[in-house]
């Protein structure tokens, strides 16, 4: 019985290679389980129900941590605040008269402005993100 868990086991980590959605993986863990109970003879009703109750508590906790690092282009969370104090390269001028300007961060546009009216900064140049103003950061020019 031992083969079947085995077949099981490679089986699920192969399809969740491929379709990388975090539900084979839970799998994984509970075809060992009733692997190891196999080879310790145990009552295939028991290695069944153990099966059964290690992929349930696998779906339920290993299945959103599994599928977020596994799921190609998933997004990471992330928090405007925490982008101050970083660089990021402009990507539409900075002209607050203009009402223009835009920045890449972790490879998202955001809009931007500078920190004053007077201050235009060129497509292409390095900036810091000082501070966040509604839906837009405050940039300054890195010399």
């Amino acid at each position: 019985m031992q083969y079947l868990w085995i077949a099981l086991l490679v089986l699920s980590a192969l399809i969740e290679g491929l379709w990388t959605r975090g539900i084979f993986v839970c799998f994984v863990p509970a075809s060992l389980v009733a692997m190891i109970l196999a080879f310790f003879e145990v009552s295939l009703y028991i290695q069944l129900g153990v099966f059964f109750a290690v992929s349930g508590l696998a779906l339920l906790f290993l299945r959103p941590v599994v599928g977020a690092l596994l799921r190609p282009g998933a997004q990471k969370a992330f928090s405007v605040e925490s982008a101050i104090g970083t660089h990021c390269l402009v990507v539409e001028r900075l002209d607050n008269l203009a009402g223009r300007g835009a920045v890449t961060v972790n490879g998202m546009e955001w809009a931007a402005r500078t920190l004053s009216d007077e201050i235009v900064i060129e497509e292409g140049s390095t900036v810091e993100i000082i501070a966040v103003e509604g839906v837009k950061f405050i940039c300054r020019a890195i010399k």
